[in-house]
C-alpha cells in the first residue's frame, strides 16, 4: 500500500511539481528584484523562450521516441547564417520569406540526415550521430561565408524577432503556433501515437505493423525543422549572423523537454511540460543575470537544475 501511495506521489508531482516551481520562483523574484515583474521584463523573458522552447518543441518529438538530439544549437546557427546570406545578398532580391524558408531547408536537411543514419542503422546511437552533426553543422557555419559573422540585415527580416503586434513579440506568436500544432499532431494523430509507442516500446510496436524507420526519420526532420526557424529568429533577433550563436543551446532545450516531464527513456511526456519546462529555463536565466550572478555560477546552476531533472525522470520511471 505505501508503495503505491508513493508511486500517486510522485505521479503528482511530476504532474504539478513544475507548474508549482515555476510560480514559487516567480514569486520569489518579484521580491528580489524590482524590475523581474515589469511588463518590458516578461516580454524579454517571452522572446528568449519563445528561441528555446520551439528547439524544445522539436526535441520533444525526439526524446518522446526514446532518441535524442544534440546538435540542435549548431543548425540554429547554420540555418541562422544561411538565411542572412540570403537576405542580404546583392542581386538576388529574394526576399524575407525565401531566406526564411531556406534556412529551414537547411534544417531539414541537417534533421533528415541524423534520422536517415539513425534509421537505417541500429547499431550507431543517436547520441552519436547528433554529436557528428553538432561538429559538423559547427565546422560548416564557421566555413559559411568565409569565416564572416553577416550584418547590416534588412528591416523586414528583423521584424522576425523584434517586431511586435498587440504589444507582444511576433517570435512569441511563432512559438505558440509551432507548441499548438505540435500538441495537436502528438494528441489526436496517428504519427503522434505511433511516436509514443516507437519510445514505450519499440519491439511491441514493431509487431503492431508501425513503420519505426519512418518514425524515427520523421521525428529527427521535425527537430531539424524546429532549430532552423528557432535560428531564423535568433539570427534575426540579434540584427546579425554570428559564428558562435546557438552555442550550448542544445542542453537548454533537452533541459526544458526534461524538466518539462517528458521521459529520456520515451513514451511519456509531451508539450504542454515542456513549454512550461522553457519558461522555467527562461525564468532562471532572467532571475539570474538581474540578480547580476556571475556567468561561472549562472552555469553551475544550470548545470544543477539539469541534474536534478534527470534524477527527478529516474525517481518516476522507478515509481511505475
Amino acid at each position: 500500500m505505501s508503495k503505491i501511495n508513493h508511486a500517486h506521489f510522485i505521479d503528482l508531482a511530476s504532474r504539478f511539481g513544475i507548474a508549482a516551481g515555476f510560480i514559487a520562483l516567480c514569486i520569489f523574484l518579484s521580491f528580489a528584484s524590482p524590475y523581474f515583474a515589469s511588463w518590458d521584463n516578461i516580454g524579454n523573458i517571452l522572446a528568449q523562450v519563445s528561441i528555446n522552447g520551439i528547439m524544445a518543441v522539436g526535441l520533444t518529438f525526439v526524446i518522446l521516441a526514446a532518441g535524442i538530439d544534440l546538435s540542435v544549437g549548431s543548425v540554429l546557427a547554420l540555418a541562422g547564417i544561411v538565411s542572412a546570406s540570403v537576405v542580404t545578398a546583392s542581386g538576388l532580391n529574394l526576399g524575407v520569406t525565401a531566406a526564411v524558408l531556406i534556412g529551414i531547408a537547411v534544417g531539414a536537411a541537417t534533421g533528415a540526415a541524423n534520422g536517415a543514419i539513425i534509421a537505417a542503422s541500429r547499431s550507431i546511437p543517436p547520441f552519436i550521430v547528433t554529436l557528428g552533426m553538432l561538429s559538423a553543422a559547427r565546422g560548416l557555419t564557421q566555413i559559411y561565408n568565409h569565416g564572416s559573422q553577416i550584418s547590416d540585415l534588412t528591416d523586414d527580416f528583423m521584424i522576425i524577432g523584434n517586431g511586435q503586434l498587440w504589444g507582444i513579440q511576433i517570435s512569441v506568436y511563432i512559438f505558440a503556433l509551432v507548441s499548438a500544432l505540435s500538441f495537436l499532431v502528438l494528441k489526436y494523430t496517428r504519427f503522434g501515437r505511433y511516436v509514443y509507442a516507437v519510445g514505450g516500446n519499440e519491439r511491441g510496436a514493431r509487431t503492431a505493423g508501425v513503420n519505426i524507420g519512418f518514425i524515427k526519420f520523421s521525428v529527427y526532420l521535425i527537430s531539424g525543422v524546429c532549430a532552423a526557424l528557432s535560428g531564423v529568429i535568433f539570427t534575426s533577433r540579434a540584427t546579425s549572423a554570428s559564428l558562435q550563436a546557438g552555442l550550448g543551446y542544445e542542453l537548454d532545450a533537452i533541459a526544458a523537454v526534461v524538466i518539462g516531464g517528458t521521459s529520456l527513456a520515451g513514451g511519456r511526456g509531451g508539450v504542454v511540460g515542456t513549454i512550461l519546462g522553457a519558461l522555467l529555463i527562461g525564468v532562471i536565466n532572467n532571475g539570474l543575470d538581474l540578480l547580476s550572478v556571475d556567468s561561472g555560477n549562472k552555469q553551475i546552476i544550470k548545470g544543477a537544475v539539469i541534474v536534478f531533472a534527470v534524477f527527478l525522470d529516474t525517481v518516476r520511471a522507478r515509481a511505475r
